[in-house]
């Protein structure tokens, strides 16, 4: 299978509630699922996201 990755930084100041709604938006709407964050020592995120490439395959 082939991915998509999307990374996404989110700064210090964002909340964990504001950080979940980020991450299930582009999880509803862009169908990208969550591949790994990392936490920082100052506090920001950095999210990793991906979603499946879907090619298509010609017929005969």
């Amino acid at each position: 299978m082939e991915y998509d990755y999307l990374v996404l930084y989110l700064p210090r100041g964002t909340s964990r509630d504001a950080a979940r709604r980020i991450l299930t938006e582009h999880a509803e709407y862009g169908a990208w699922e969550l591949a790994r964050i990392r936490l920082f020592a100052d506090g920001s995120r950095k999210a990793t996201l991906r979603r499946r490439i879907i090619r298509a395959v010609r017929t005969f």
